[in-house]
Order: C-alpha cells, then sequence, then structure tokens
C-alpha cells in the first residue's frame, strides 16, 4: 500500500513535468521553423530587393509568391503547429505558427508565434496569465523559453 501511494505521488509530480517538457519542445520546433523560413525570406531579399520570389520571367519584377521551405513542425510525422506567411508583401512579411487543433498544442497558453520583417517576435495567448494576451511577459515565457 504504501508502496502504491509512493508511485502515485511521484505520478502527479512527474506527469504535469513532463507535460510541460514536451509542450516547450513542440514550441522550441516551432519557432525552429519560424526562423528557417525568416532567413529564407531574408535571403530572398538579398537577391532580388523583396520577400517575394525573384520573377526573371515576368521583367524581373517581385509579384510571384515565395513558397515558404518549412510549411509544419516538426518537419517529419504529425504536424504539431502549422506554419504560413500571414502577411507577405515585397517589402514585409509575418509569419505565424499556429497550433493544430486538436493535437498536443491545441489550447496551449501562448497561442499562436509570430515573428515579422523586423525580427520582432509575437504570441496571441496569455502565457502568464495576467489577463492580457500578447504582451511582453508573455513573448518572453513563449519565445525565451
Amino acid at each position: 500500500m504504501i508502496a502504491a501511494g509512493i508511485v502515485a505521488i511521484l505520478a502527479a509530480i512527474a506527469l504535469p513535468t513532463y507535460t510541460q517538457y514536451t509542450k516547450r519542445s513542440y514550441r522550441g520546433d516551432a519557432k525552429t521553423a519560424l526562423l528557417n523560413n525568416a532567413q529564407y525570406l531574408e535571403r530572398n531579399f538579398t537577391q532580388s530587393n523583396c520577400y517575394h520570389q525573384y520573377d526573371s520571367d515576368n521583367n524581373g519584377s517581385c509579384d510571384t509568391a515565395v513558397t515558404l521551405p518549412n510549411t509544419q513542425s516538426p518537419l517529419q510525422g504529425d504536424a504539431v503547429y502549422a506554419i504560413s506567411a500571414t502577411t507577405l508583401t515585397a517589402t514585409t512579411y509575418t509569419l505565424t505558427a499556429t497550433p493544430i487543433n486538436p493535437g498536443p498544442m491545441a489550447g496551449d497558453a501562448c497561442g499562436n508565434l509570430t515573428i515579422n520583417h523586423l525580427g520582432v517576435k509575437g504570441v496571441s495567448g496569455d502565457a502568464d496569465g495576467n489577463g492580457t494576451a500578447g504582451g511582453a511577459s508573455d513573448i518572453v515565457a513563449c519565445w525565451n523559453k
């Protein structure tokens, strides 16, 4: 009986810790995919002076929409986050990682993760629990951990 009680107490402590660890891991994969896409778009901008893919058949204009190299996170296996360019113009972009529902990150306190052409990071959730979504402390809680 005592052994069963000890196992139950250890499980009660370990399970929430493991769940938080896996969520941080999935979030880390999504941040990596966002940063890889941002680097890809910056490389496009360096080569053609626009974030759109350079179109040599159209007088060198920047009107062909770019295809992002990473459209899900993790890159292999079942998608946990969908990665997309929610804003993409010749001079600006915003990349978003949206948790797939149903999935292990559905309902995550961080919500969507974003990064834009200026390197500004954002979230749509209320990770710090203060009642205000997307604040500076939410960004720190989701992007720096």
